[in-house]
């Protein structure tokens, strides 16, 4: 044990002496590893990062909350085809107020116009006095919007039952507009009348700002809220005309079940109105789809995973690159050091060690370019961070990951030159010049 362990400190002195000696060779040789590993390590920290933040995103809209759409997010997840989907037919007012009468595990049903993740969205510009905002969307929702979004109030209320059912104008602003057009004058909002397209609308409240995925700025705050049936009054024929069953084309339908009442149960009851108002057969699908927290979570993972698949097949081109600089470096130091060789077989050094010596020299070049890789990967996320405020990750398995790939490129790469190495004739060799 005692003799391996010093032959060991013998090869990394002698890999070390190496690199001192070759300074250019050797960097130009791990070139390519420190640029994969960089990349590994470095968008391994952002996307890692950008996940933790977006789960927690997820998480603060309500675990139990069940979102009933035309098609979503759950058509996406498991394929989508557009031409079946548009012969779903559309939600309608009168399916919200099923669910509400026809179901005893719901606490309570919302609507909302206008906020469906596809279809037609209504965009309008809002004027206060002088001034006016970039467009913004405009969507319509019930009284229950802001409980079961869990959007906090900066200022004011959410327009109430009252205001929906006699279809007040009445508007709550998202925290964009309202920067725009009360913040920097120091306006108290409250009470004021916006022009919200040709409509004016009295401001109730203000949400405060809205976190966002990886704290990058994605106009989340670029909307206005009014009661569905004020949407519907102003600008139901912009977005499809409202017939007599109340049919809008990008209705979606929120619900949170009772304290108590287990979310599959509460999506079964859900289920069981809506496939008796389609008139759907036990055999036929479903031509509505049922979106909660962890269906948003299961596409996020497919598209985490594919994400950091597709991360690591570029990096390995990178390596490969390395790897292959790798095994003609350690050819050429097979030919330098031939005679070397040559005296060592001929002292009593065995095949495998010569073996062992060249992949040491080999695992400990591409190791020492993981570390410099894991040490710039590690620095690009910080700077990323400290001057976007992006959040990053890091993990030590990635830190683990980078090293062992880098090692292995060199024990893989280093295997040809390293058998040619311990493969010598040891009387030859001494003759080489």
């Amino acid at each position: 044990m005692a003799i391996r362990a010093v032959l060991l400190f013998e090869v990394v002195a002698m890999a070390l002496d190496t690199l001192r000696t070759n300074k250019m060779r050797s960097v130009l040789t791990v070139l390519g590893v420190v640029i994969g590993i960089t990349s590994i390590v470095g968008m391994t920290a952002l996307i890692r990062g950008f996940d933790e933040s977006l789960r927690e995103l997820i998480a603060q809209a309500g675990p139990n909350i069940v979102y009933i759409e035309r098609f979503g997010v759950t058509s996406f997840a498991n394929g989508f085809e557009l031409k079946e989907f548009l012969k779903r037919p559309n939600l309608t007012i009168s399916d919200a107020r099923a669910l509400e009468q026809q179901t005893t595990t719901l606490q309570y049903v919302d609507i909302e116009l206008g906020a469906a993740p596809v279809g037609p969205v209504t965009l309008r510009r809002v004027f206060y006095r002088d001034r006016k905002s970039k467009t913004l969307v405009v969507f319509g929702t019930g009284e229950n919007f802001a409980e079961g979004t869990r959007l906090k109030m900066r200022t004011g209320r959410y327009f109430s039952g009252t205001d929906v059912q006699h279809r007040s104008n009445v508007t709550v602003l998202g925290y964009g507009p309202y920067q725009l057009l009360f913040e920097a004058s120091g306006t108290d909002p409250i009470g004021k009348l916006v022009r919200i397209g040709s409509e004016r609308f009295e401001v109730v409240g203000v949400f405060d700002k809205r976190p966002a995925p990886g704290s990058v700025n994605l106009t989340q705050d670029d909307f206005v809220v009014v009661p569905y049936t004020s949407y519907q009054r102003v600008f139901g024929l912009r977005v499809g005309r409202v017939s007599r069953t109340g049919t809008v084309t990008n209705i979606m339908i929120s619900a949170l079940p009772r304290d108590g009442v287990p979310r599959e149960e509460a999506l079964a009851d859900i289920e069981r109105v809506m496939r008796i108002r389609h008139g759907l057969k036990l055999d036929q699908p479903n031509d509505f789809d049922l979106s909660t927290q962890d269906t948003f979570l299961k596409l996020w993972d497919r598209i985490s995973q594919a994400t950091f698949l597709a991360l690591v097949v570029i990096s390995s081109i990178a390596l490969l690159v390395g790897g292959i600089g790798v095994m003609a470096i350690m050819s050429i130091s097979v030919t330098e050091r031939t005679r070397e060789i040559g005296v060592r077989k001929a002292l009593g050094a065995r095949r495998a060690e010569i073996l062992f010596q060249f992949l040491t020299e080999a695992a400990f070049l591409t190791s020492c370019g993981g570390l410099l890789g894991i040490g710039l990967g590690a620095g690009l996320g910080w700077a990323v961070h400290a001057i976007s405020g992006f959040p990053i990750s890091l993990p030590w398995w990635s830190f683990a990951i980078g090293l062992g790939f880098s090692a292995s490129v060199g024990i893989f790469f280093g295997m040809y030159p390293a058998f040619k190495a311990s493969r010598l004739d040891p009387i030859e060799a001494l003759r080489y010049e």
